[in-house]
Order: structure tokens, then sequence, then C-alpha cells
């Protein structure tokens, strides 16, 4: 896969993963406000963490149960993934170009959405906790 060059440009991606994310979704600001203007930065870290250790997920449960309780905070649901995944994908063939073939695109998408099901299924957990 390309978990090099993703996680080399994890910040242009994730800059511009906003950018697409506001545009093509604009409902869902409302989840940002207030956030800190270094929230792309944040997750330019998680992308470039997750692909560096995508191959071993068990690493990342310390980033896993921080994200999920920020999620449970700003009240992320379910249906607010796939918004996320396809800003994301696009970012990504944004930034990368012809390196982010169909076949990589395809992958990518595979990895957010299993990472997407792990933060779901722990933030479902959560709220029903809460």
């Amino acid at each position: 896969m390309t978990a090099a060059p993703v996680a080399v440009n994890a910040e242009a991606i994730s800059q511009k993963m906003y950018t697409i994310l506001f545009s093509d979704f604009p409902q869902i600001k409302v989840l940002f406000k207030g956030a800190d203007s270094s929230l792309h930065k944040k997750l330019a870290v998680a992308i470039a963490t997750y692909a560096k250790n995508i191959e071993n997920i068990e690493t990342l449960s310390y980033t896993i149960e921080r994200i999920t309780s920020i999620h449970v905070l700003k009240n992320i649901q379910k249906e607010h993934y796939p918004m996320v995944g396809s800003s994301l994908l696009k970012a990504i063939k944004d930034v990368l170009g012809d390196i982010a073939t169909d076949e990589v695109l395809d992958a990518w998408e595979e990895a957010y959405f299993f990472l997407a099901d792990i933060l779901i299924t722990r933030e479902k957990e959560l709220y029903a906790q809460a």
C-alpha cells in the first residue's frame, strides 16, 4: 500500500480533507465548533500513525481510546464516518496524484472503514455507559 507517502503527506492530506469535508458536507461543521486550529495537525498525526501501524492495530489502542472519548464528547455518530471517509479518499487522491490509483484508493477505503468500525464499536460502548 502507500503507507509511506500517506504518512509523509499526512498534514497536507488532513488539511485538504477538512476543506473537502466542509465543502461537500456543510452540515457537519457544527460538530467542529470550538475545535482548535491545530485539529488538522492532530488528524495528520493520527493518519501517519495509522499508516505506519496498519499491520499492527493493537499498538493503536491508546490512540483509539483517546479518539473515541473525544468523539463521544462531540456526539460523533456512525453516519458521520462515510462523510469523513469520502473526504479523506478525495484528499489522498488530490495530494498524492498519480500515486493514488484506483487500487490504492480501494485499499485506503478498506483501511479507513476497518478503523471506522473499530471506532464506531467502541463509541457505541461509551455512549451506552454514559
